[in-house]
């Protein structure tokens, strides 16, 4: 090795290391030198000279570092092909760094001893401990060198044991092989790490701040242990580690890594025998050093340091509570701690601390404990709650706002949230799972629960209304007009008292009995609030909630029903001071709309309650609906509604009907009259009766034809609340009384009739031609025919666009601004709700009319004629909720006998339309995708309109795939391996492995629509192509539910011959195209394997084309496919099992089997077993053992 050559190309690379960390270098020279490096580190043949001169201490710390990098990669990459004496020099020369290549602990740079941790931690990984025996003693050697040595060796323990067990980097037989060895040795290790810790504290609280880096590198090293190694070692000595953990709870500088590892050691999983001794931390030595640590960090104000140790003691205090919940009731050994109740009261301490972080923290642990079997009764707990509740009420107020000042908690908040919109998302999340905590709570102490919550009320009943300071900043203060804003004192408070109410009421009655309930004290808080008069919307709508939670009490004095109902309707009517011109707010929206709700929900739920009183309720609901201007469509339609729940009532399907024609009249007047039958018939008419061709007016102002589109919508809105809410009896024996009854199904299944059929039926023709009107709508000579501003009518909303891409919703004081701003947004909201209202029709009319709907003469004509007219230019947001809310119940409900004459006609062109559409826009995307240069990734502008048309593809795959597996796949098996159905992160749904489920089997529709060679080939292409679109969960639920199903209903054609070779071929090419694209996430990857292999297995006998398939798969070995083959042709041979075979069928696709980006161009590292550890002895043949016995059979019968 010539020194020169050495001396040359190391200052070379000390000059490309200083080019590329030099801020002030060009890309050009960076990417240059770069190239260098890394030729250098691939190519040079003395990379280690090089490196261990780089290395040297006298060198600069980037080139150091660069040094130990070289060395690295030589162990890394150029290991298995370097000689014993080359490695032992390495080795050495690594060694020798560690004793002497390192400036002492204070100066190194942290990212010098992280390399040289690596090093090592790669050489022990190739050659611990077959050919490393001494490794330990070794490192315990090192260590004595000094703190600067000790330190490293704690770093070199932690990577290894991160590398072996946490991350799992290495293969199967060496990761077994280390780990069993550091198992064996744990013990001495353990004894090491706890020697070395308790000896650097007694130092370091001398004052030495070597020694107090060497005990956090120990903590941080016994963190990386302590999840998985034997309990036996964490609590050995009468668990001397978990006491002196406690000890350090209490030293400033090493609290937080100490209760690390107090939390790692108290959350473990496992047997919970093995965990008994983790209770001696509820002693008083162990829970004073805790309560100190607490009080000490709390004391010291708010430092970003002290804060996250107090988180981690709130995680510790939590895991406590949840271990003493697992093995309180084990057996009779383990009774409640004595220090139960000061573990308790430290534990409130965090509830009621300014963090709404470290508040939350504690919910999921007290909803545990007062669950608890045994410590629900335990006299500790109960006496807090009291306290509890108390600390409740403070807790569900919203302060701590990260940008305001009002609350002690903002500036705690301030380090945990970014912006008031996550502080908002945060807090709501919390506070409902405060509810369901106080929901156990009331079970155990109703009675305190009820008068705090009764307290309240009548408090926040007597006390004025604070709007807060008037500010320009409407976020600020009080709201318009005096009112109160979402951020005003009265309004938070007003809101917590409302929830704990509710919380504690809604509960109370589903657990305690009848003759336990407070009767008298709940009639007096209901009277109370029914005589509160409030003109400000915020806390009118609050009022309104206490109303419906009261609500219960009223069963026990039913004349306060009409009392009731009064407020109510005052509410539905609620105007604010001169807002009768102008538009309304939000705020006043709300209550109206709060109001019309409650009214229904007390129809629902309380029918028998409000019948008596129909009468007074139809004449007060005719009354406001004769007054068109005095109520929007939609409360119109919730008061008719309300009607309707309690007709059901009336259990007489004469009586209902009569009722329903009268109620309906004003809707069927309007929506048979002439003038509307040309108005949604002729599509130019339409188009003027709604305004969208005025052209003069200022669509922010006028808006001369607000009328007509009220029209419209008050009869869809009034056809949609009947059909929803009319029903027959439950009760089969009332329902044939009523003369709801008709008859019985082939099956034996009852068939009734709805009193809203014929007056729905009557209004059908109509509903279907504003359905192909609006359809029609989309195509481009329509759209020109409307006026400027109102070119836009059709298209999404801005706050649906924000729905779908994610964005968080804009926590805006919005309640004080009107609905709509403009008439053009009032115009899209009305087409948007029309299109969503006309489906839903369609959609219930199935389910609530049943035959006489499913029969009505030419319907699959009709339906074709209209809900699916012009699909070519209708967007996909529009017809994913068609498919969801139209098509599917239509299809699900629909009986047997109508299959053919129905359903058939629909789907068949309905999914050949689909494929070719979605096929089409994927085709868009994947192309988008790879022709995308660097300044054009979508990606950069998160609302961008590729990232939103991409996404609406998704979504309308999504539907789809929904659609024909509900079609499809029996029930049964769509629970059995379902994949989720909400928008939900594709990748955490492909964490957990998934394979096809074997049992799967088509429906009666699904085997009726395959006998269809059109439907077939739709389902079958599209469930298939769906495995090459870039939609992980549509990927997913094609392979688990649809494609091995519909294939296997093909059997008979496959048995035969008779399907397609071509066919076959694009089939099982579609699959390995999915492996492909979707091959980097586990469970997709792990369920398109399964369905390759069966579909392999199932065809290969009679197709010899698909062989041809598999030979294009990159790198396959043609000698394991042939002998793969063989075992499948000759079923005498097959004896492997089917798990051996599947593993050997993935190796020969592995190949086409897609990997994240992240590891396509990453450098293979090729880690070589050793010789096994622990052989299994070879079994000994049964001569053999006679023979050993001692002379053979005939010994054994000597006397």
């Amino acid at each position: 090795m010539d020194m020169e050559q050495v001396n040359a190309l190391c200052e070379e690379l000390v000059k490309a290391v200083t080019v590329m960390m030099d801020p002030s270098s060009t890309q050009r020279y960076r990417l240059e030198a770069l190239k260098f490096c890394e030729e250098f580190k691939e190519k040079c043949p003395i990379c280690v000279p090089c490196g261990l001169r780089l290395a040297e201490i006298t060198q600069i710390a980037i080139v150091r570092h660069f040094g130990l990098q070289i060395l690295e990669h030589v162990v890394k990459f150029r290991w298995n092909s370097m000689s014993r004496l080359e490695k032992v020099y390495l080795k050495n020369s690594v060694m020798e760094l560690l004793v002497n290549g390192t400036l002492s602990i204070l100066e190194e740079e942290n990212h010098i001893k992280d390399v040289l941790s690596r090093i090592m931690v790669e050489m022990i990984k190739r050659e611990w401990p077959q050919h490393w025996p001494d490794l330990l003693l070794e490192l315990d050697t090192l260590s004595r060198q000094g703190e600067t040595q000790r330190e490293l060796v704690m770093f070199i323990l932690l990577r290894l044991a991160e590398d072996v067990v946490t991350f799992q980097t290495l293969p199967t037989q060496r990761r077994r092989d280390i780990q069993q060895t550091l198992t064996q040795n744990m013990e001495r290790i353990f004894s090491f790490l706890l020697s070395t810790l308790q000896e650097n504290v007694n130092k370091y609280q001398q004052m030495a701040k070597a020694n107090c880096r060497v005990s956090t590198a120990t903590l941080n090293t016994l963190a990386g242990y302590i999840d998985w190694v034997s309990l036996n070692h964490i609590v050995a000595e009468n668990c001397k580690l978990l006491e002196t953990l406690c000890l350090l709870l209490n030293e400033e500088e090493l609290q937080l890594g100490a209760a690390e590892c107090l939390l790692i050691a108290v959350s473990r999983k496992g047997k919970l025998e093995d965990r008994k001794p983790l209770m001696i931390l509820f002693g008083d030595v162990a829970m004073h050093y805790i309560l100190s640590a607490a009080q000490t960090a709390d004391g010291g104000g708010l430092e970003e340091k002290h804060y996250l140790f107090l988180k981690r003691l709130c995680q510790v205090l939590c895991a406590l509570g949840n271990l003493l919940c697992a093995l309180l009731g084990l057996d009779a050994n383990i009774q409640t701690p004595v220090n139960f109740g000061k573990y308790l009261e430290s534990f409130l301490a965090f509830t009621t601390h300014p963090s709404q972080f470290l508040r939350s923290s504690t919910h999921m642990t007290w909803g545990a404990l007062f669950r608890h079997e045994i410590l629900s009764r335990d006299p500790s707990l109960l006496a807090i709650i009291p306290k509890y509740l108390r600390a409740s009420m403070t807790n569900l107020v919203k302060m701590g706002f990260p940008s305001k000042t009002d609350s002690p908690s903002c500036e705690y908040s301030r380090f945990d949230f970014d912006s008031d919109e996550d502080f908002n998302a945060f807090f709501n999340a919390s506070r409902a799972q405060q509810g369901e905590v106080l929901r156990w709570v009331c079970r155990l102490d109703t009675k305190t629960s009820f008068q705090m919550a009764a307290e309240w009320l009548k408090y926040q009943l007597s006390a004025p209304i604070d709007t807060g300071p008037v500010n320009s900043c409407s976020t600020a203060g009080a709201g318009e007009g005096g009112y109160c804003s979402i951020f005003s004192s009265s309004f938070v408070q007003w809101e917590a008292m409302t929830f704990f109410l509710e919380s504690v009421i809604n509960h109370m009655f589903r657990t305690i009995d009848k003759e336990e309930v407070p009767v008298s004290d709940g009639i007096e808080l209901l009277q109370m609030v029914l005589n509160f008069e409030m003109k400000d919307p915020l806390i009118l709508s609050c009022v309104l909630t206490n109303v419906s939670a009261l609500f219960p009490f009223v069963t026990y004095k039913p004349e306060l029903l009409p009392h009731v109902f009064s407020k109510l309707f005052s509410s539905v009517t609620f105007e604010t001071v001169g807002e009768n011109k102008a538009p309304r707010t939000r705020a006043v929206r709300n209550v109206r709309r709060h109001a019309c709700s409650s009214i229904n929900k007390m129809c629902r739920d309380y029918p028998d309650l409000v019948l008596p009183n129909f009468d007074m309720l139809y004449s007060h609901v005719k009354q406001l609906l004769s007054n068109e201007l005095l109520l929007t469509q939609m409360e119109k339609s919730a008061l008719m509604e309300a009607l309707v729940l309690i007709s059901n009532q009336f259990k007489n399907y004469e009586r209902q009907k009569l009722f329903l024609e009268e109620l309906m009249a004003p809707v069927v007047n309007i929506w048979l009259s002439e003038e509307m039958c040309r108005v949604l018939t002729d599509i130019d008419a339409f188009i003027a009766y709604v305004g969208a061709d005025l052209k003069a007016c200022d669509p922010a102002v006028e808006d001369p034809c607000g009328a007509n589109r009220a029209r419209i919508t008050f009869c869809v809105h009034g056809i949609l609340g009947v059909l929803r809410r009319t029903s027959w009896p439950s009760d089969l024996e009332e329902a044939r009384a009523g003369g709801f009854l008709v008859g019985y199904t082939p099956s034996g299944n009852p068939i009734f009739r709805n009193p809203c059929t014929e007056q729905i039926l009557r209004l059908l023709d109509n509903l279907l031609a504003l359905v192909r009107t609006h359809n029609t709508l989309y195509t481009p000579e329509m759209l020109a025919k409307m006026a400027e501003p109102f070119t836009k009518v059709l298209d999404i909303l801005e706050s649906e666009k924000t729905a779908i891409l994610g964005l968080p919703q804009p926590l805006l004081e919005v309640n004080e601004h009107p609905v709509y701003k403009s008439t053009l947004e009032r115009m899209q909201r009305f087409f948007g709700i029309l299109y969503e209202n006309c489906y839903h029709i369609l959609g219930k009319a199935g389910p609530s009319m049943q035959q006489d709907f499913y029969t009505v003469e030419d319907l699959a004509t009709q339906l074709l004629g209209s809900a699916f007219v012009n699909l070519n230019n209708i967007p996909d947001f529009r017809l994913k909720s068609m498919l969801r809310v139209f098509v599917k119940p239509l299809v699900l409900f629909c009986p047997p006998e109508q299959y053919e004459t129905l359903i058939a006609p629909i789907l068949g062109p309905l999914f050949t339309y689909f494929h070719m559409r979605l096929s089409q826009k994927w085709h868009v995307i994947n192309q988008r995708s790879v022709l995308c240069g660097e300044d054009e990734i979508a990606e950069d502008n998160p609302e961008s309109q590729e990232m939103l048309e991409e996404q609406l593809v998704r979504m309308l795959t999504r539907e789809v795939m929904d659609l024909i597996t509900a079609c499809c796949v029996s029930k049964k098996t769509a629970e059995h391996s379902a994949a989720p159905t909400v928008d939900g992160d594709d990748e955490e749904m492909m964490a957990t492995e998934v394979t096809p489920s074997s049992v799967a089997e088509l429906t009666d529709l699904g085997k009726c629509l395959m006998k269809h060679e059109d439907i077939c080939t739709a389902l079958l292409i599209t469930a298939f192509s769906s495995l090459t679109w870039k939609d992980t969960l549509s990927c997913q639920r094609a392979t688990t539910q649809l494609c091995w199903p519909l294939l296997k209903q093909l059997s008979s054609q496959v048995m035969s011959g008779t399907l397609l070779a071509d066919a076959v071929t694009w089939l099982f090419t579609s699959v390995l195209k999915g492996l492909q694209m979707h091959g980097q996430h586990d469970g997709c990857m792990a369920s398109l394997v399964h369905l390759a292999f069966q579909i392999y297995e199932t065809l290969r006998p009679r197709y010899l084309e698909i062989r041809a398939v598999m030979e294009q798969i990159p790198e396959i070995h043609k000698e394991s496919l042939d002998q793969f083959d063989c075992k499948l042709l000759n079923p005498s041979l097959q004896k492997t099992a089917d798990k051996r075979r599947k593993d050997h069928f993935k190796r020969l696709i592995a190949g086409c089997i897609g990997k994240p980006l992240g590891e396509q161009f990453r450098k293979e590292v090729h880690i070589k077993n050793l010789p096994m550890l622990f052989k299994k002895p070879k079994p000994m043949l049964e001569t053999e053992v006679l023979d050993n016995e001692g002379g053979g059979l005939a010994t054994l019968f000597e006397p």
